[in-house]
């Protein structure tokens, strides 16, 4: 059974429809969101968390209705990490990640062996436990980032939800996320993803690509369709190659 769905999901923001009749069926692995600016993958991804009202459909988590769990339920149950962060603050490193500990701890809870446990896995995944005493404020983009994708790591849910995950990070660290994805999903979690950089998002398990709030294809990163569905909804503007035994996008300039 697929661990998070979409069925028939319709979203409109500010009277416009962004996400018209998507329906899709997610399990443990790593799936990346990809699609041309405007086709509604941030919206998709938070309609998913339960964070926008829907005009049609619903979201199963685990089968049952999202709307049957309650907050704390839901938070135990998935990860959030948004587009745009925190962009400074005066909380240190390590304050910010145990944040990813309340939906367990509440806000008097005192942490135990488990929960210190979660929160130095998550700052040893992300490579930010260096910084652990630092204030957030004192940081670049690149390290908030990390930070921020601890906290998420540290709720220690089954499915995490990741708007731009690699946003600020340099190429080392992309791909460091990419390897820590993949090991996640390997682990049994569902991983979704919403990405710009198709080379990226092609080392996922599958994509979903969106156009006009429509899900235009869904599939293995290694399937004939799905690449000429990239090459469609991004205007030929890319060719799909294998490098090895993964796919890389490069820009067409034929």
């Amino acid at each position: 059974m697929a661990t998070l769905q979409a069925v028939s999901l319709q979203v409109a923001l500010g009277g416009r429809a962004v996400l018209r009749d998507v329906s899709l069926e997610l399990r443990p692995g790593w799936t990346a969101v990809v699609g041309p600016n405007g086709a509604g993958k941030s919206t998709l991804l938070r309609a998913l968390a339960g964070l926008l009202p829907l005009r049609g459909g619903q979201v199963l988590l685990q089968g049952r209705p999202l709307r049957e769990w309650s907050a704390v339920q839901r938070a135990r149950k998935m990860a959030w990490l948004a587009q745009q962060g925190l962009q400074g603050g005066e909380l240190t490193v390590r304050e910010l990640v145990e944040l990813g500990r309340l939906p367990h701890l509440g806000l008097f809870g005192t942490p135990g062996p488990q929960d210190r446990w979660q929160v130095e896995q998550a700052m040893q995944d992300t490579e930010c436990g260096a910084w652990a005493e630092r204030r957030l404020e004192q940081l670049s983009g690149g390290e908030r980032q990390r930070c921020l994708l601890a906290r998420a790591l540290a709720v220690g849910a089954p499915v995490l939800l990741l708007d731009e995950p690699t946003t600020h990070l340099d190429p080392p660290h992309q791909v460091s996320l990419v390897r820590l994805l993949r090991r996640l999903g390997g682990q049994g979690r569902t991983v979704v993803s919403v990405l710009h950089d198709l080379p990226l998002a092609l080392q996922a398990d599958r994509l979903v690509v969106l156009r006009d709030g429509q899900v235009a294809a869904c599939g293995a990163h290694d399937d004939a369709a799905l690449h000429a569905a990239l090459r469609q909804v991004f205007d030929h503007a890319l060719r799909i190659e294998r490098a090895g035994s993964r796919f890389v996008a490069l820009p067409d300039l034929d």
